[in-house]
């Protein structure tokens, strides 16, 4: 973020109504951040999180289907979930609930791991570590931000992913530091 001067912060006390709707649809037009954050807390907010996480889930289904550079498919996948994640931390910057960060990010996981097992044990491990990024977000999530009882819910699943990950890829430092179950 920008640090903001101080002779802005008080110049701006000064505009009148119509130029600070200017300066705000202005700003909207050149940052989306910044206009997604207007929808969610000012003018929609009882479906405008919903609206921004069916538009993250499109956008992340034409990720799915779109043509990526690499020798192997491992490779192409590793590039594919390199996109999905940044759309996500996209998401992530102005949505408040956690739980549909979440589900985004379990949508996305569910590629790797309805993949072969054998696909993790590949020399290819830009594919094992955009796979762990994207695990080590969900635990991180289910720990830290969100409420006890969604445990029940996305524990289970991420328990078979870790499994699967520590049976074919422990060999490698970052998947054996992650924890066997939570």
């Amino acid at each position: 973020m920008a640090k903001i001067n101080p002779l802005i912060k008080d110049n701006i006390e000064t505009l009148e109504k119509k130029e600070l709707q200017k300066l705000v649809l202005k700003a909207a037009a050149v940052s989306k951040q910044f206009h997604d954050y207007l929808l969610i807390n000012y003018i929609d907010k009882e479906y405008g999180e919903q609206d921004l996480f069916e538009a993250a889930k499109s956008d992340l289904n034409l990720l799915y289907r779109k043509n990526y550079k690499g020798f192997s498919e491992e490779l192409q996948v590793a590039n594919m979930l390199a996109a999905c994640n940044k759309r996500i931390n996209e998401f992530s910057k102005v949505c408040k609930n956690k739980a549909l960060e979440m589900e985004l990010i379990l949508d996305v996981l569910e590629i790797p791991f309805s993949m072969p097992a054998n696909t993790f044990t590949t020399c290819f491990t830009k594919y094992n570590f955009q796979v762990y990024l994207l695990v080590k977000k969900a635990i991180t999530l289910l720990k830290t931000k969100l409420h006890e009882d969604y445990h029940i819910e996305y524990a289970p699943k991420l328990n078979k992913y870790l499994t699967i990950l520590h049976h074919t890829s422990s060999h490698l430092d970052y998947i054996y530091t992650l924890p066997n179950s939570i």
